[in-house]
């Protein structure tokens, strides 16, 4: 009976011990949708009963308020999804662009796919002297240029876009300008394409019983501004799009200014209403639209390469000699077609812990391939 009785609890003790190595001690909670925020905002919503202003603090709690009003040059604060890298940033009139500058500054310089990453797009802009060391703009009468697509894959998409909406204002102060392209990725948020997005958006979104477009819609700061950005510019001898110019872009024949009023008119849209708006708009934004070809950098078939002759054609129409593109991502900025087209999409974070090449600087005329030290490489 007492052997019996050491087995029975030999046993007894073996199953606790099963059940604890199965049911940790330490289990954590279920998580919850205020676990999944961050540092984030503000979002600033004009409404019918005043400005709606939401914020989330480095705790995950949301404030959402209603004031009347915010002033013309009403200043916040921006930080990181960690509560690092604080500017301020000043409220102002939004108006779209030129799309067009005939010279170039003396320095211009070009970035595109930041995706979220405010420690990259700072690291880069401080290791060339474009902003200091308060994120404040110090370039001068110089040009900084982004290709599209700040939505996405990282955790500071808003305070990226606060950042480069400040700069434009601090540049032009100072005679410079910051010019913004879109990117696919904008238009992707604006629809609700959250396939791409970090956990914290949608589960703001949820908090919000809203959803993540309506963040940015056209009554929106942000949205007004980022509506305001042109698809396709010229800036000296360069021509910018995001994805590329193939010779579908080329047969269709459609002004420049005309491509950006078009893609700005069904920014708010869904993808499925935005094509069926028009054919031009479903061309527009299509596979082998300004914003998504890839036929510039890649030669599968199914991209539709663009043939040499036919890209001299493109050169010709618009009286340039580069196409400066983003979208396609490559372990550093790159050049096709003997140099006349130059990608500046690389994997940042990567690149930048690697010190590989991340933008592009064109300076008096010559064309190089910047780190987040400055110079590296020169092209051609």
């Amino acid at each position: 009976m007492k052997r019996f009785a050491n087995t029975l609890s030999a046993f007894i003790g073996a199953v606790l011990l099963t059940i604890v190595a199965v049911i940790p001690l330490d289990a954590k909670r279920p998580k919850t949708l205020k676990d999944s925020l961050s540092v984030d905002g503000p979002y600033i919503l004009y409404t019918d009963s005043g400005v709606r202003v939401i914020t989330v603090d480095g705790d995950g709690n949301i404030s959402d308020r209603t004031v009347p009003s915010l002033s013309q040059g009403y200043t916040f604060t921006v930080t990181d999804h960690r509560g690092k890298f604080p500017f301020d940033v000043t409220l102002r009139p939004v108006e779209r662009e030129p799309w067009l500058y005939p010279s170039q500054p003396e320095k211009l310089f070009v970035m595109s796919d930041p995706h979220g990453r405010l420690d990259c797009v700072v690291s880069l802009l401080q290791g060339n002297g474009v902003i200091d060391g308060n994120l404040d703009w110090s370039f001068g009468k110089n040009h900084l240029v982004v290709i599209g697509d700040v939505f996405d894959r990282g955790n500071d998409v808003t305070q990226i876009f606060w950042l480069f909406y400040e700069l434009q204002r601090q540049a032009s102060l100072q005679g410079g300008r910051v010019t913004m392209f879109l990117g696919n990725h904008e238009p992707m948020g604006f629809a609700g394409d959250m396939r791409y997005a970090k956990e914290k958006y949608p589960a703001l979104a949820k908090s919000l019983s809203m959803e993540y477009r309506s963040l940015y819609g056209k009554n929106s700061e942000l949205g007004r501004w980022i509506s305001s950005w042109n698809t396709v510019g010229i800036i000296g001898g360069d021509i910018f799009v995001h994805g590329g110019l193939g010779k579908d872009f080329y047969d269709w024949d459609l002004p420049i200014g005309e491509v950006n009023r078009q893609m700005s008119r069904a920014i708010f849209m869904k993808n499925a209403d935005r094509k069926a708006l028009s054919d031009t708009l479903n061309f527009l934004y299509g596979s082998f639209g300004p914003i998504w070809y890839r036929g510039l950098v890649q030669k599968e078939e199914k991209r539709k390469p663009i043939a040499a002759d036919s890209l001299d054609m493109i050169l010709s129409r618009y009286g340039v000699n580069h196409v400066i593109v983003g979208h396609t991502i490559f372990r550093d900025v790159s050049t096709f077609y003997g140099g006349k087209v130059i990608d500046v999409n690389v994997d940042n974070r990567v690149n930048m812990k690697k010190r590989r090449g991340r933008a592009l600087l064109i300076e008096n005329g010559q064309y190089w391939v910047v780190g987040d030290k400055g110079k590296k490489r020169r092209i051609g």
